[in-house]
């Protein structure tokens, strides 16, 4: 994508009212909508966040379907989530936002038990051993979740990567963590939510073009 639109999408976000792009100083010293994010929606429903949503699809495809609950996309990159956010606007889908913030900060813009789920789509899988401490299922990460997810909240992790699925799984295991279910090639394998079959990212249909098999485990920190 060229710098020009890049630009054109920052500005455009902007003038969304869903899309909220608090700056890190704000994270850190107090953000408003912490513990408030009912306010934001209007009302009292479950939240449930995409983490490093990409494009959003996740977001706007699980807001169409559950209109009785909220969700909230979260990337760094706001020239990539423009894309849902203005199909959340355009489709008047009042149940859909997004945050650009890092991820790293996530437990600094929600409350205790605010969160009800949380799904990680195709994440990094930060292969390389320095590069542990940025993967989205490492024990520090799994701790700022519990920070904002109630107890028995659920997780999902959708991924193409072999690696960071067995990773979370043993990881999942050796912390003690309840592995609701698990399955490594979700087309081949039956038994996978339909959420999980029938929403198809931007880079999941490329993924599967090149013959990957995609995982899925859902999951509870306890």
């Amino acid at each position: 994508m060229g710098s020009k639109n890049k630009l054109k999408r920052f500005k455009e976000n902007e003038s969304f009212g869903n899309v909220v792009q608090p700056t890190r100083e704000e994270a850190l010293k107090g953000f408003n909508l912490q513990g408030n994010w009912a306010s934001f929606f209007n009302n009292d429903h479950p939240i449930i966040l995409e983490l490093g949503c990409g494009k959003g699809e996740y977001t706007v495809e699980l807001a169409k379907r559950n209109s009785n609950k909220n969700y909230i996309g979260v990337d760094i990159k706001g020239a990539r989530f423009w894309r849902g956010a203005k199909a959340a606007l355009n489709q008047k889908l009042d149940n859909a936002a997004f945050l650009r913030t890092q991820i790293e900060l996530i437990d600094c813009f929600f409350g205790e038990e605010e969160v009800d789920e949380i799904w990680i789509t195709f994440p990094d899988p930060q292969i390389k051993y320095k590069r542990t401490k940025h993967r989205l299922t490492n024990p520090q990460f799994l701790e700022r979740y519990k920070r904002i997810l109630k107890k028995g909240g659920i997780l999902h992790l959708k991924t193409d990567s072999e690696f960071m699925h067995g990773y979370t799984l043993g990881l999942l295991q050796g912390l003690g963590h309840e592995i609701s279910y698990a399955n490594h090639n979700v087309y081949r394998n039956e038994g996978s939510p339909a959420e999980v079959l029938e929403i198809q990212t931007f880079y999941e249909k490329q993924y599967l073009e090149e013959g990957k098999p995609i995982t899925y485990i859902q999951f509870r920190i306890n």
